[in-house]
């Protein structure tokens, strides 16, 4: 009698967990690799104000320590979405094979800080030096090797030595440790910075380098067999710019900075709070010129990322489908 309870018990269970999941969101994994509210700022709004879940999304955020760990997940199916830069690490995948593209563009320019050690004044200032990347090939790396490239500055020319440190909030330690003496930030932690008396060299938003800096990066058979799931990404996080532009959010935008970025102080989200409300586009195509620029400056020393072609590695289908939805 007990194992025919338990049996129908268990039957009743599998028609429960049947209908549940006939009526259950789509499940999918977001990646990053970068600690900043370039990057992670509108994810954070997104999944605190549940613009996932209005689209009928169950979408876990995962942060990883690199772009390659990202690309990894994303090409074993474990993390379809990527949501970073056109990198080395992401331009050598493709070039490895990888059939990755940028199917949006929430940033499609050079943004963020220099910050040094006050002694260093003018980029020249920087030969010689030790400046903080989190991997060779990843994000911070390619931002670095762009801005170097902008100021004339060769690094193996000009003895620039690149350290292997870690993330933003790493990076922040070494530096005040003179482990480094400097490297890229994010306008948040950059503000830090700057109150603890270092030097912002400069505001990178000012030079103008295109690039195709925060992206949402897909593999394009996974675009393909899923369009619906990548529409409902793109969807949530148009949802979460428009939230962050408006002047009355400020507190809940301010606070989901402050927890993700797990800063000391809420006040210290305010910086970037002010500089995501014109950080992300209104249209949120991919960066064709951000990628070739990208490719021009690693094409110089891979002969199979110098093959690739700009326009081959964006698909802006759903963005032109959203746009003349208005």
């Amino acid at each position: 009698m007990l194992q025919h309870k338990l049996g129908l018990a268990g039957a009743l269970f599998i028609l429960l967990i049947g209908f549940s999941s006939a009526h259950a969101a789509t499940q999918t994994v977001l990646s990053y690799a970068s600690f900043n509210e370039r990057t992670a700022g509108a994810l954070f709004v997104a999944e605190d104000q549940g613009f996932f879940r209005k689209q009928g999304l169950d979408a876990r955020l995962v942060y990883v320590r690199s772009g390659s760990v990202a690309l990894s997940a994303l090409a074993a199916g474990e993390a379809p979405f990527y949501f970073g830069s056109g990198t080395g690490v992401t331009l050598g995948a493709i070039a490895a094979g990888l059939d990755g593209v940028f199917v949006a563009g929430l940033v499609n320019r050079l943004t963020g800080t220099f910050v040094v050690h006050p002694q260093i004044k003018t980029p020249a200032d920087l030969k010689g030096r030790n400046i903080g990347v989190q991997s060779i090939g990843g994000g911070i790396w390619m931002i670095t090797m762009l801005v170097l490239d902008h100021w004339g500055i060769e690094p193996k020319r000009d003895r620039v030595n690149l350290r292997i440190v870690g993330d933003e909030a790493v990076l922040a330690q070494a530096l005040a440790t003179n482990v480094i003496e400097g490297s890229y930030f994010g306008y948040t932690f950059g503000s830090v910075l700057k109150r603890q008396g270092f030097n912002i060299l400069a505001d990178l938003a000012k030079l103008k380098i295109p690039y195709q800096s925060t992206g949402v990066f897909v593999r394009r058979s996974f675009l393909n067999s899923s369009p619906d799931t990548v529409e409902k990404v793109l969807r949530a996080m148009i949802q979460a710019t428009a939230f962050i532009e408006k002047p009355e959010n400020k507190n809940a935008v301010m606070t989901s900075l402050w927890k993700g970025l797990r800063l000391p102080r809420f006040e210290d989200a305010e910086e970037g709070y002010e500089l995501m409300r014109t950080l992300y586009e209104k249209r949120i195509y991919p960066n064709a010129d951000g990628i070739r620029n990208a490719i021009r400056l690693l094409g110089m020393t891979n002969d199979k990322i110098r093959q690739l072609k700009a326009e081959e590695l964006v698909d802006d289908r759903i963005v032109r489908k959203l746009e003349k939805e208005g």
